[in-house]
């Protein structure tokens, strides 16, 4: 545990956070994971929503910084792609 005061209040700010982000991590996570179990059960209307969902929740936790803008574009485009082949 730190001494300092101002290691004790970064460490404080430092867990703010990680529990934020892990909402946001966690909110993308989760809709992705729907997305392609919808994908690979074959629903089409309820898969296209649940990207939607996928794609909106990346762009956020990007927006907030929790995933680098890269990485979530790249996810969001195997998305995409594995919705294209659904079809």
């Amino acid at each position: 545990m730190a001494n300092i005061k101002s290691a004790i209040k970064r460490n404080k700010q430092n867990e703010k956070k990680r529990v934020r982000n892990r909402v946001y991590r966690g909110t993308a996570r989760t809709f992705i994971k729907k997305a392609r179990l919808a994908i690979e059960a074959g629903e089409k209307e309820t898969a296209e929503a649940l990207v939607r969902q996928a794609v909106s929740a990346l762009d956020k936790a990007a927006e907030k910084g929790v995933l680098h803008k890269n990485n979530a574009s790249r996810r969001k485009s195997r998305l995409m792609k594995q919705l294209a082949a659904m079809e």
